[in-house]
């Protein structure tokens, strides 16, 4: 359906300067003539404007057409991108940034749920995940495209090039969406505040909080290790790139097929895997057989874990807040940005610190591995949950 094909290209877009920033952070870096730290708030404001306006913009637009939205998002999206092109101090960059990531969480999941009414039941999943596959090939091959772009025409044409697509998913979803579009509205704010309410769920966003913080710690100056550690060249860093996409794509599909079976055993395993891969780079860093073994396994394990975290909010809110398991989806999203924008922030203090870039990956182990304990501690709260239930049955 043209329709969905438009929203997948947006999500391209959106997937793509998502992550497109990590690829030219060096050359940001030197152009403002900046440390690392500064340089890595560019990846950490986006998370920020993910995090905290994309749940609260979603409740205020509850009352807009979906079109209107949807086309509205898109424009501010591409008009963001390329305020950060043309952007000529680093503070306009910043602000560039967080606006361009407001209509992150918006454009997915009023975007799903528009695709989910165009087709009948049994083909709604199929349908949503045309619309998040823009997002896995934005991983796989925007990434490294944005990376190159960047590199040989200057960081600049990253985001005109970002914005180029998203001008394009704009003219196609104004010719394709209808103009009536019948999905119910976004949850209240006050509805948001209640799910944070929950100390079960928020354990469960803490669990997700520090697994993509603590890979982000490392991944934001991925191209940086592997440019002064590794010594890879300007190409090898686009290629590591794709791996790393190609990895994802791999990572998420075996996380959906694997975490349908003892839930908080498997997402523990994972995040520990994560931290035990994540401490091994510290020491494959330096070797370039070693980093593309070691980052292969690592962009696996980076979303290997999403459809299980995803599943396990779900549960929780169908136990503790059933009325509200759209709303606790979403807020995970953002637990993730939240996580996210801490660990860029984290990686860029210790690589400009003396421990420097090589401790990156260490650093980042120790994150993740708090998400650990808190997986484990998830766990012994649902058997004891359980064995309570048990006693009193």
């Amino acid at each position: 359906m043209p329709a969905l094909l438009s929203m997948m290209v947006g999500g391209f877009a959106i997937g793509t300067t998502e992550y497109a920033s990590v690829g030219v952070l060096p050359q940001i870096a030197d152009d403002f003539a900046i440390n690392m730290a500064r340089a890595g708030l560019v990846v950490s404001f986006y998370a920020i404007g993910v995090s905290i306006g994309s749940p609260v913009l979603a409740a205020l637009t509850g009352g807009v057409s979906r079109k209107t939205l949807m086309l509205a998002i898109m424009a501010v999206f591409v008009l963001a991108n390329a305020t950060a092109a043309l952007s000529a101090n680093y503070d306009m960059l910043l602000i560039a940034r967080v606006v361009s990531a407001l209509p992150h969480g918006i454009f997915f999941g009023v975007g799903a749920a528009i695709a989910a009414s165009f087709v009948s039941e049994d083909r709604r999943a199929s349908a949503v995940a045309m619309v998040f596959g823009g997002l896995t090939i934005a991983v796989a091959a925007g990434v490294p495209l944005a990376t190159v772009i960047g590199q040989r025409l200057g960081w600049p044409m990253s985001y005109w090039f970002v914005a180029a697509v998203g001008l394009v998913s704009l003219v196609a979803m104004a010719a394709t969406l209808p103009k009536e579009i019948d999905i119910a509205p976004a949850g209240r704010l006050i509805d948001q505040l209640k799910v944070l309410g929950s100390g079960r769920l928020l354990l469960a966003f803490g669990m997700n909080f520090c697994a993509w913080g603590g890979t982000f710690v490392a991944f934001a100056y991925l191209p940086s290790i592997l440019a002064e550690i590794t010594g890879f060249g300007p190409n090898g860093v686009a290629w590591m790139l794709a791996l790393y996409g190609v990895s994802v794509i791999v990572g998420n599909v075996l996380g959906g097929l694997v975490s349908g079976k003892a839930l908080v055993p498997v997402l523990a395993l994972m995040l520990g895997t994560q931290a035990a891969v994540l401490l091994i780079f510290t020491f494959t860093a330096s070797s370039m057989i070693g980093s593309i073994l070691t980052l292969g396994g690592l962009g696996a394990l980076m979303f290997c874990n999403v459809p299980g975290l995803a599943l396990y909010v779900v549960q929780l809110a169908h136990r503790s807040r059933p009325g509200n398991v759209d709303i606790a989806s979403t807020i995970n999203v953002s637990a993730a940005n939240a996580g996210i924008a801490l660990g860029a922030l984290i990686g860029g203090t210790v690589a400009d610190s003396r421990l420097g870039l090589g401790a990156t990956p260490w650093v980042g182990a120790i994150m993740v591995g708090c998400g650990l304990l808190l997986t484990l501690w998830s766990g012994y709260l649902d058997r004891r949950d359980g064995h309570r239930s048990e006693m009193a049955g």
